[in-house]
């Protein structure tokens, strides 16, 4: 929910340009996109990647595969019963029926923040196989990274404090399509890290 006090940093046709460039960029630095597939981080990465798999279908002419991972069994940084990560009996992982091996994976956030989010899909995936390499987009990078992890397509630099919030909101989830940067949040108020 968007609070009262939210500055809107993208607007639909913001997001669509930001998604469109995204698309160009991948296709340009993979000369095209063969044996290429794009996965969303549940729940707005599936998303957009849905959307540039769209752009890239528009300016190719060729159907783009898109899967998606749910990161939860994963993270670090939630309470796992017994202690136990990845590969547990029910986990959700990468949904689908796709294959990773050998393949150029595109994974798509919606915010790019501490970094840990990525790091749970990269382990799922890996679960799933060997990708030849993974590379990664966000609609908005809002720094304060606390892994080693740097997107190669970004829709929008956004620095931040830790305090405040972005907010990707959605069509497909929220019935618009905008990016906040909410009121700060009290310090000591939860947050997820992304």
């Amino acid at each position: 929910m968007v609070s009262q006090e939210a500055h809107v940093l993208m607007d639909e046709a913001a997001i669509r340009r930001a998604l469109t460039r995204i698309a160009h960029e991948i296709l340009e630095k993979n000369k095209g996109f063969e044996n290429g597939l794009l996965v969303g981080i549940r729940t707005r990465g599936i998303y957009l990647a849905r959307r540039v798999a769209e752009k890239i279908r528009e300016i190719e002419g060729v159907p783009v595969e898109v899967g998606e991972v749910d990161v939860t069994s994963y993270r670090d940084d939630l309470a796992v019963p017994n202690g136990e990560r990845g590969r547990t009996e029910g986990a959700a992982g990468a949904a689908g029926t796709f294959s990773v091996q050998n393949r150029k994976l595109i994974l798509f956030d919606d915010v790019l923040f501490t970094g840990r989010t990525v790091r749970a899909a990269m382990e799922a995936l890996m679960d799933r196989g060997r990708p030849q390499m993974i590379q990664l987009a966000v609609l908005v990078d809002r720094g304060h990274r606390e892994l080693p992890i740097r997107p190669d397509y970004v829709g929008k630099n956004v620095p931040t404090s830790k305090l405040e919030s972005i907010e990707v909101l959605l069509q497909e989830v929220d019935g618009a399509d905008r990016v906040v940067i909410a009121g700060r949040r009290r310090p000591n108020e939860s947050c997820i890290s992304k």
